[in-house]
C-alpha cells in the first residue's frame, strides 16, 4: 500500500509504501477509492488535538470497496462499498455508550488521529463502524458527507427546529448542510470572512436567503447558530445575532479562545453548546437524508501524493466546498 504519513507534528506528510495491512477479527481491509480533506486534518497536523498519536496516517472521510473481511464480520461483504467516519471505535462498556452517547466514550478511537486513517491505498476498520454506501455512485463525492455532513447533520440537531439558522463559516460543512436546510424549508443565513465574496456566491447559489460577513448584523434575528470556522471570536458575535431563546452551537473539535463578552448577550435563555464526535445513529440518519435532499457536494480532485497540497489549499482557502483526494 501507499500512503501519506505524519510522522512528527507541525510537518509535511511523508510519502511512504508499506505491506498491505491485514484485518484483524471484527475488520476489514478497505481499498480507497477517495479520502475528504478535513479542518481535523489541519488540527491533527498542528498539534491541536493531544490524543494524536505518532506516526499517523491522517483522514477519516473515506469511501473505498472492501477488500477482505476479518475473522467473524458478517455484516459487510467483500466487493461492497463502505464509508469511514471520524469514529473509528468505541469501547462499549462504559456510562456513555451504555446511556447511547457513544461519541462521548470515555476510550474512544478515532480514525486519522489515534488509528491510521484515509490518506492512503488502503486502510483497515472496525466493521462495525464502517457505513454501507449503497446507492452513492461517486466516490469522490460522497467522501465530503463522512465528516462535514455528519457533523453538520448533528449540529443541526443540536440547533432545534427553527426556521432561520446561520452557517458561520461556509466551506465543506456549511455548504453540504445549506442544501438539507433548504430541502427542508428553512432559511440559510451564510457568515463568511470579509471579503470572501466567493463564498457568499456559492451560499447564495445553494439557495441562502441571506450571505454577508461575520461582523454583519442579518436583515432578521436567528433562530439558531452553527459556528463551523475554529474561531473563538465569532461566538458573541453569533449570539448578538440570535434571538432569545436560540442557541449558538459550535460545531469543530477545536476552537481558538472564545473572548470575554457582556452577560447580556448570553441573557434572555440564549444557549452555547459544542458538538462532540458522532454517533452511528447519526451517520444512519444523516446518509438517508442526503440521498432525500438530493445533496451535491462541490470537490476538489487531488492525487494521493498531493496531499500537503490539499492541506495547504484547505489552510488558505483556495477552493469551495470540500478537497479530495483520489489515490
Amino acid at each position: 500500500m501507499k500512503a501519506m504519513v505524519l510522522r512528527a507534528l507541525r510537518t509535511p506528510l511523508v510519502f511512504e509504501e508499506r505491506p498491505d495491512p491485514v484485518p484483524g477479527a471484527g475488520e476489514v481491509r478497505v481499498r480507497v477509492e477517495a479520502c475528504a480533506v478535513c479542518r481535523t486534518d489541519l488540527h491533527v497536523v498542528d498539534g491541536d488535538l493531544p490524543e494524536t498519536r505518532l506516526p499517523v496516517i491522517p483522514g477519516h472521510e473515506i469511501v473505498g470497496i472492501v477488500e477482505q473481511l476479518g475473522e467473524g464480520v458478517a455484516s459487510l461483504a467483500v466487493g461492497q462499498r463502505v464509508g469511514i467516519p471520524w469514529l473509528g471505535q468505541t469501547c462499549g462498556h462504559c456510562a456513555y455508550c451504555l446511556e447511547d452517547s457513544e461519541n462521548l466514550c470515555d476510550d474512544p478511537q478515532f480514525t486519522g488521529c489515534t488509528r491510521d486513517g484515509g490518506f492512503a491505498t488502503h486502510v483497515i476498520a472496525n466493521a462495525d463502524f464502517a457505513f454501507p454506501m449503497d446507492g452513492f455512485d461517486d466516490p469522490a463525492a460522497a467522501a465530503p458527507l463522512m465528516c462535514a455532513g455528519l457533523i453538520g447533520w448533528r449540529s443541526l440537531k443540536m440547533a432545534g427546529e427553527g426556521r432561520r439558522i446561520g452557517l458561520y463559516g461556509f466551506g465543506a460543512a456549511a455548504h453540504i448542510l445549506a442544501q438539507v436546510l433548504v430541502w427542508q424549508g428553512r432559511e440559510v443565513y451564510a457568515f463568511t470572512r470579509a471579503g470572501d465574496t466567493a463564498s457568499q456566491d456559492h451560499a447564495r447559489h445553494l439557495g441562502a436567503a441571506w450571505a454577508g460577513v461575520s461582523e454583519d448584523a442579518p436583515p432578521q434575528a436567528l433562530d439558531a447558530a452553527i459556528i463551523f470556522a475554529p474561531v473563538g471570536e465569532l461566538v458573541p458575535l453569533a449570539l448578538r445575532a440570535t434571538r432569545k431563546g436560540g442557541r449558538v452551537v459550535c460545531g469543530g473539535i477545536h476552537m481558538s479562545d472564545i473572548p470575554a463578552f457582556p452577560y447580556r448577550l448570553l441573557w434572555e435563555e440564549r444557549h452555547i453548546l459544542s458538538v462532540a464526535n458522532l454517533t452511528r445513529q447519526d451517520g444512519h440518519e444523516f446518509l438517508k437524508i442526503a440521498q432525500a435532499a438530493r445533496v451535491s457536494t462541490t470537490i476538489s480532485r487531488y492525487p494521493l501524493e498531493a496531499a500537503n497540497r490539499a492541506l495547504d489549499d484547505l489552510r488558505h482557502g483556495r477552493f469551495q466546498g470540500a478537497a479530495v483526494l483520489v489515490p
